[in-house]
């Protein structure tokens, strides 16, 4: 996450300042000040490791104190940190800071919020990999933030095999044995880290007869699809009914209004896209508060 972190504010301050920052440059004389981040609106907190490596890659002699923690909550008027150095590195360094900041603390606050609403039911909140392209480890921890749990991180760590997988192999039974047949082969070994016995195999299903089909065919996880609650109630008491262990995912249209009788049905894991691809951004605001001159 280091790494990540190191590369994501390299490239966000090469896009912001290019050859420089035009205007601090022409007003603001190189001196010693102190600024605070502080909260505009209210929700969990996610992103503090990128807003330091924002401000000390810019100065590494810059002071900056964190006054929060990731995945705590905060309030409008809150104090999230602050920073005291040289003047032209802080303000060069603030809207980056701040973009991260109130992204990834959006997408916190936003999981958090679903989460609660489905409190007392057995069900976990997913994200999914709908992500901004490049953003997908910072808003994946983010969404950790805000107490949800991590989806596959990419095509690499799981297979989900989905319609376009079954359609091309003629079968759900037909795809899932060439996915057992692939995961023992030397190719597999040559070219993927995971161990096969931790390699999960999740399959899209759309209907009972293609839920049977899975379940009987050794699936052990299902992705119950765009399915109505009272559709998806049904495939969960059938699945329990054919294996009470099968893991069960549902994903599709989930929303603030339909989550918690969602999680009712039973299902173990409700996986959401919009918590990375349609959050609102939290809002703060950095503010000078001394000039040591």
């Amino acid at each position: 996450m280091d790494e990540i972190i190191r590369r994501q504010v390299e490239l966000a301050l090469i896009e912001d300042i290019g050859p420089g920052d035009l205007t601090t440059r022409a007003c603001i004389e190189s001196q010693s000040i102190e600024a605070e981040i502080i909260g505009k609106s209210e929700g969990v907190v996610a992103g503090l490791p990128l807003v330091e490596a924002t401000f000390k890659h810019l100065d590494s002699e810059l002071k900056v104190t964190i006054l929060k923690k990731d995945g705590s909550s905060f309030k409008s008027g809150d104090n999230i940190v602050t920073i005291k150095g040289d003047s032209r590195a802080i303000l060069t360094g603030e809207r980056t800071a701040l973009n991260f900041l109130g992204h990834l603390s959006g997408i916190a606050t936003l999981t958090n919020r679903f989460v609660k609403m489905i409190e007392g039911t057995k069900a976990k909140i997913l994200d999914t990999r709908k992500t901004i392209p490049g953003l997908r480890y910072l808003e994946k921890y983010a969404v950790s933030c805000g107490g949800g749990e991590n989806h596959r991180f990419g095509l690499y760590d799981m297979a989900l095999i989905k319609d376009n997988h079954i359609a091309a192999c003629g079968s759900i039974s037909k795809a899932f044995e060439k996915m057992r047949q692939y995961i023992n082969s030397a190719e597999y070994k040559k070219c993927f880290a995971a161990e096969v016995k931790k390699v999960a195999i999740e399959v899209e299903v759309t209907s009972l007869k293609e839920l049977i089909e899975a379940i009987e065919s050794g699936a052990k996880r299902l992705l119950l699809d765009n399915q109505s609650v009272e559709r998806l109630a049904a495939m969960v008491q059938k699945a329990r009914a054919i294996n009470p262990a099968v893991a069960l995912e549902a994903s599709g249209n989930v929303n603030v209004a339909n989550v918690r009788s969602i999680a009712e049905t039973g299902v173990d894991y409700i996986s959401i896209g919009l918590l990375t691809h349609s959050a609102p951004s939290s809002d703060f605001s950095l503010k000078v508060i001394s000039n040591d001159g």
